[in-house]
């Protein structure tokens, strides 16, 4: 969710840095590595059976089920389920942990654009010395490609959150709006709303960093650049401003709410249809079925719109989990890790709390494919969803420092949202600040 208050963002900013300072300093002296893990797949079904106790964090609403279905199936193993907070909480104690030397988990739960972070410390176990690395065919290219750093394979994939255009098509029938299919329509549309009707909008956004990296991702801006602590970063690359093109006829034009994501006045919006659309992750569904459950039938999902017609998406949202080095006995783990994430019982549980898939085995199930949502009108949603999960675009890398670079895109980028500036300024402050900041990190950083 984002963070939009300014107490909290600068409170934020402080912990990444901290937390940071601490990864980096775990890599150089070795913290946190306990255990280097290292065996093979027949080390995990022979963990399996010989048991043990492993601690799991995660906040994602199926795993408590998850874990009496994995315990209920291997009684010679007993997980202990703590919730440590959620993201940046989490990973603020995770990185402490590093640091300290001890207090890490078995297994953690950790979003994709946090990943490289980690993976950086060499605090994570690469679960390819256990053959996790054979089991890659059974996820989706993007996921996969998310858990994967510097050849290490990190972390397994659980959700994800390939991006779709989610719409009231009750308000767009009411005022004659079609479904935009590019993102000259999409701001045509938003034009057409508020004018029939100023009190709705197309769209909410203050700025995210989540939401400003898919729809660059999208646009093909690939402004971050990793080669081990060389970093290269250009958010002024052809594809960041293919989408600030867009989105800043949106912000100058004052056709974007102003109300902050995820806030009582968002949900209200988006139930009451003052908020028409919303382009985000898959996983979104559920969201509006639990917090919006007074505009059912209202909503539909279309594709993501484009810049030229042809299809390509971005992921928005999701993450997996990893073994950490401080673990014990990081074989159980990655057995554990191994059924969480690939077990059909496991999946099945996953998606019965609204999980959207990683697994192509369920993204390719007719069954899950073709489920009618009653919700959105009968509409069969995840014909659309699992498309988009195909046509996620290849390439993107996030930062090893982005907890940090969210932290901080408020007091930048936000500003132009602020000031109904150009994004471009925004985004030269974002990038200077990084670059700095990652320098003074030990990182090599250049744009």
């Amino acid at each position: 969710m984002a963070i939009s208050r300014t107490a909290l963002r600068r409170t934020t900013t402080i912990v990444a840095a901290a937390a940071l300072t601490g990864l980096l300093a775990a890599c150089a002296s070795g913290a946190g590595s306990a255990d280097d893990g290292g065996g093979s797949a027949d080390d995990l079904d022979a963990a399996l059976e010989a048991g043990g106790e492993l601690t799991y964090w995660s906040w994602t609403p199926s795993a408590e089920a998850q874990v009496a279905a994995f315990e209920e199936a291997y009684p010679n193993v007993d997980v202990e389920l703590v919730n440590a907070g959620t993201n940046t909480e989490e990973y603020t104690k995770l990185q402490n942990a590093i640091k300290a030397g001890s207090g890490a988990p078995d297994v953690v739960q950790i979003e994709y654009y946090a990943i490289p972070q980690f993976a950086l410390s060499d605090a994570l176990v690469d679960l390819g010395e256990y053959g996790l690395d054979e089991l890659e065919d059974q996820y989706s290219a993007s996921t996969w490609g998310a858990v994967n750093v510097d050849g290490k394979l990190v972390g397994l994939p659980q959700d994800s959150g390939p991006m779709a255009l989610f719409y009231n098509k009750a308000v767009f029938d009411q005022y004659g709006i079609e479904v935009p299919a590019t993102w000259d329509e999409y701001v045509q549309a938003a034009r057409d709303l508020h004018a029939a009707d100023p009190t709705k909008y197309i769209t909410s956004d203050t700025g995210d960093a989540g939401f400003a990296t898919s729809m660059i991702w999208q646009a093909g801006g690939r402004p971050f650049a990793i080669d081990g602590t060389d970093i290269t970063v250009d958010l002024a690359d052809e594809g960041t401003q293919q989408w600030t093109g867009v989105w800043n006829q949106l912000i100058q034009e004052e056709l974007l709410a102003t109300t902050p994501g995820w806030s009582d006045e968002w949900f209200k919006g988006l139930a009451d249809g003052s908020i028409a659309t919303l382009v985000i992750g898959a996983w979104m569904p559920g969201v509006l079925e639990s917090s919006v459950a007074d505009a059912a039938g209202d909503w539909r999902v279309a594709p993501m719109p484009t810049y030229d017609g042809t299809p390509v998406a971005a992921e928005n949202g999701g993450g997996g989990q990893s073994v950490t080095k401080q673990s014990k006995n990081p074989a159980l783990a990655a057995a554990f890790l191994r059924w969480l994430n690939s077990d059909p019982a496991s999946i099945e549980v996953f998606l019965e709390s609204g999980g959207f898939p990683s697994t192509t085995a369920d993204l390719e199930d007719p069954d899950f494919v073709g489920l009618e949502s009653e919700y959105f009108g009968g509409q069969k949603i995840n014909e659309v969803l699992t498309q988009a999960s195909k046509d996620v675009a290849s390439g993107w890398s996030y930062l090893p420092y982005q907890v940090y670079a969210n932290s901080i895109f408020g007091d930048t980028v936000g500003q132009s949202y602020a000031n109904r500036a150009d994004l471009g300024e925004g985004l030269a402050a974002w990038q200077a600040q990084l670059v700095e900041y990652g320098n003074e990190q030990g990182f090599t950083v250049g744009e």
